[in-house]
């Protein structure tokens, strides 16, 4: 099959709260790294190994604004270049330890087609910026500068971890962890600081801010979702607000019902994943997902058991 086996729904992850009314079917974080992370580690790592080797590719590969125009396919190919070793390592080990909980569940089309998505689409977005950046500050090191980098991606993974496992503890540092619904505003209080502690670090917010946007309004109002066949997710945990503290409603609640008048809209009613307020219904429709699941992974389990058997079979012929 496309997507590698989905992981046994009956047990909850480390951290998990019981899944509410409504709410999509249960979805446990995976246990081994995916094959499709295993080739993208290969080339962001053979990226790296590129740059160090021919440092003039940069001028090819890289964003840098002053020279986009002639070379418009930097925009597409600079969401896989790693400048720096610990920016290789770092997207490296998040792809992976974020691809093994959302392949499984998207499957290895889907999951290309977000992360060709967000690159493509944070490429775009990160030369507006820096453009932009120029005619505000007047400085000339923002069309120069080359940029590049994997984070914009990872912070897509981020969103898609908020909407698949939100009660996931994810370790930082020491004893301290986090749940993953809250990675994102973390992430970009985060990002935010050091662009004022680090000057040169601004070059990444653009990035990252894009990540975070485009990610969730695709997943939000256009992806099919592979577990219920609709399209979007207009739950209320996965709502523009939710992705903030409660104390910023007075501020993202407009912005969000100024989403849902722009992209709503255009979107097919009964395609829509709309929120249900009755709950025999939302019960209905949970174990209406959990059914799709479940047959998911009977035929994946088929699949894997049937090969070893015929491959037996022929051994003895």
């Amino acid at each position: 099959m496309e997507s590698q086996a989905l992981q046994d729904p009956v047990a909850e992850p480390h951290g998990a709260e019981p899944a509410a009314a409504g709410a999509p079917p249960a979805v446990v974080p995976g246990k081994e790294f995916t094959r499709t992370c295993k080739g993208l580690v290969v080339v962001l790592v053979g990226g790296y190994v590129l740059l160090q080797l021919l440092p003039s590719s940069l001028d090819y590969l890289a964003i840098i604004p002053a020279k986009t125009i002639p070379f418009v396919w930097t925009v597409f190919t600079a969401g896989y270049i790693e400048q720096v070793l610990p920016g290789a390592i770092g997207s490296s080990l998040g792809l992976l330890f974020c691809g093994k909980d959302i392949e499984p569940v998207w499957g290895r089309k889907e999951f290309l087609k977000f992360i060709i998505l967000v690159n493509s689409i944070c490429g775009v977005l990160a030369f507006c910026f820096a453009v932009a950046l120029y005619y505000v500050t007047g400085k000339e090191s923002f069309l120069v500068t080359p940029l590049s980098g994997f984070h914009g991606a990872l912070a897509g993974f981020l969103v898609g971890l908020k909407q698949l496992l939100p009660n996931l503890e994810l370790p930082m540092c020491f004893f301290w962890k986090i749940k993953a619904k809250w990675m994102p505003f973390f992430v970009l209080c985060f990002s935010t600081i050091m662009a004022f502690i680090v000057p040169d670090s601004i070059n990444f917010l653009p990035t990252l801010l894009s990540g975070m946007y485009v990610s969730w309004i695709y997943l939000r109002y256009f992806q099919r979702n592979p577990l219920t066949g609709l399209k979007g997710d207009s739950s209320d945990d996965f709502s523009f607000p939710s992705l903030f503290p409660d104390a910023m409603r007075p501020v993202t609640d407009p912005v969000a019902n100024l989403f849902d008048r722009m992209l709503c809209a255009r979107s097919r009613p009964s395609e829509l994943a709309l929120p249900v307020s009755d709950p025999a219904k939302a019960l209905r429709r949970r174990e209406r997902g959990e059914r799709v699941l479940e047959e998911r992974l009977a035929a994946d389990h088929a699949a894997d058991t049937e090969a070893p058997a015929l491959g037996h079979s022929t051994a003895e012929d």
